[in-house]
């Protein structure tokens, strides 16, 4: 028998859960209108006063999961094992349904257990398919996968992210090498080193790839430049993939190409003579005739993503559509082309390029990340590459994957338990915007300190006495640094209080997601327009 204790709001909905599962159990409303406000020494109290005669058929007592405790004082005291539930009641009966098959815990909601295994799960799918070396060894027998380094490209793998360092030469070496790290920690299979177009910088491109080999280890490196004499400074340096052969460029190079077995990239065009195939049907040809000059190496085909509304995103998609209709090879799918150039954020337009690519039959998804829109598009890009896998094995839509780019809304709405209980209660508004009182104890300047990854950015606070700083308090989390600021008595005014609450809040939100933060600004503007 499954004991659950809820509150009075919760208790509809938590009854109508608990029917739904075929488990035995008793729902249990305590003394308290909210179930997050429970305590383990309440919950303890209702058990004994309300269950003490049939404890011993209890086998399970599961509390809410909004709790703010853990739940091992209910266990040891009463001798009946007791976990968090869910902390939305509405996924309490997905809960009881895998109670036998879920290690429940006694500090973290069952939910968001749930979330983490499916997670596991998936990865562990797309990892026993990489592994499997005896699959990769029939699968490179197809033309449509080939090796690039020790990485297999081809429609049957994971879309491959190649992230673009842009104009890699003009870089210091300590940016080049930040730039590098923060694409690996990223999820980046493969780096580009971006050349400067017009410009023959081949004298430079052996120490570009002996600074970068070390940081990207076994990824793959990529040279991106049609000039000839770039590419083959490149070739005899052991670049591991060439961006790009053109109809004006493949003669010359293909003999130095097939001499060291380094795949390239081939563009539908001739640049040296002006030549840019418009129509898909042009684009076709063009990229055929071009594939079959190219035969002695392996190469990728990039039949050119447009950008929405210059040429036409819909007939590029047409070609590497009636492409793949005729054509097997590995296809490179430009990416960034489209949402470097679109005013929207980038994880939702990352995403659906992906699953467009999926479906195409592309192998490579490209990109830099030259804008403050797109920061992030290489984690994105790597993210919804595996969504995009597990959705063709399962043969489903990438929904419920274990794996989600989900970042600024939920996949679903909280069911409000709230209802009108508090009509009949005295409702205030603020009328006027509080006169500022300078705060004895300082004052605070805070920033946002971006590193390679999440985890390797912080909330930096400095404490100032007049215009004299004092301390520098640091963490990853509005908590973190507000408990410190509280211990070291830095703060003595309650609106200065919630003023520095509210900021490092806003600071940890920048931190997480990206965002420019800029203390006493906005970190998200209202939408211009309104409906």
């Amino acid at each position: 028998m499954i004991l659950i204790i809820t509150g009075h709001l919760a208790y509809p909905l938590v009854k109508q859960m608990a029917e739904k599962s075929s488990k035995e159990t008793i729902v249990h409303v305590a003394d308290t209108q909210v179930a997050a406000f429970l305590t383990p020494s309440k919950i303890i109290k209702e058990i004994k006063e309300n269950f003490s005669d049939i404890l011993d058929d209890i086998d399970l007592i599961l509390v809410p999961g909004l709790i703010r405790k853990d739940t091992f004082e209910i266990a040891e005291v009463l001798k009946i094992p007791c976990y968090k539930a869910s902390t939305d009641a509405a996924d309490l009966a997905m809960v009881l349904d895998l109670v036998d098959d879920l290690e429940l815990s006694q500090s973290t909601p069952a939910d968001r257990l749930i979330i983490e295994e499916k997670r596991k799960q998936a990865l562990k799918i797309i990892d026993d398919y990489e592994n499997d070396l005896e699959l990769r060894e029939e699968l490179l027998k197809k033309e449509n996968n080939i090796m690039v380094r020790n990485l297999p490209v081809g429609d049957d793998y994971p879309l491959r992210v190649l992230s673009e360092i842009a104009s890699a030469p003009v870089l210091s070496k300590e940016a080049l090498i930040r730039k590098a790290e923060y694409f690996v920690a990223s999820g980046s299979d493969m780096i580009d080193i971006g050349m400067i177009a017009g410009e023959d910088r081949s004298d430079e491109i052996p120490d570009l790839i002996d600074t970068l080999r070390p940081i990207v280890g076994d990824r793959p490196l990529s040279i991106d430049t049609l000039n000839p004499n770039e590419i083959k400074a490149a070739v005899e340096h052991g670049i591991d993939m060439v961006l790009s052969l053109d109809h004006g460029n493949c003669e010359e190079l293909l003999p130095y190409l097939a001499e060291k077995g380094v795949p390239a990239v081939l563009l539908p065009t001739n640049y040296s003579e002006g030549f840019v195939p418009k129509t898909p049907e042009d684009r076709v040809d063009s990229m055929l005739k071009l594939k079959d000059k190219c035969s002695s190496i392996d190469s990728v085909c990039d039949l050119v993503l447009d950008p929405v509304n210059s040429s036409s995103i819909v007939d590029s998609i047409f070609a590497y559509h009636d492409f793949h209709q005729v054509c097997k090879k590995p296809m490179f799918f430009g990416v960034g082309n489209v949402v470097e150039l679109m005013d929207t954020d980038s994880n939702g337009a990352n995403a659906l390029l992906a699953g467009i690519a999926m479906e195409l039959g592309a192998s490579i998804l490209f990109t830099p990340e030259e804008s403050g829109k797109t920061t992030g598009s290489v984690r994105e890009l790597s993210i919804a590459s595996k969504m995009m896998f597990l959705a063709k094995q399962r043969k489903s839509i990438p929904k419920d994957l274990g794996i989600d780019l989900l970042v600024f809304k939920d996949k679903k709405r909280r069911v409000d338990l709230a209802g009108e209980d508090y009509e009949e209660l005295p409702h205030y508004k603020s009328e006027e915007e509080m006169k500022f009182v300078h705060d004895k104890a300082g004052s605070f300047k805070i920033r946002v300190e971006y590193g390679v990854d999440v985890e390797s950015s912080k909330i930096v606070v400095v404490h100032f006495i007049r215009t004299k700083a004092q301390a520098v308090i640091e963490g990853r989390s509005a908590k973190e640094v507000y408990e410190e600021i509280i211990r070291k008595g830095l703060v003595s005014r309650l609106e200065h209080a919630a003023y520095l609450g509210s900021e490092l809040q806003k600071a940890e939100i920048a931190l997480l997601t990206g965002k420019e933060y800029v203390q006493d600004f906005e970190l998200f503007k209202n939408p211009e327009l309104k409906a």
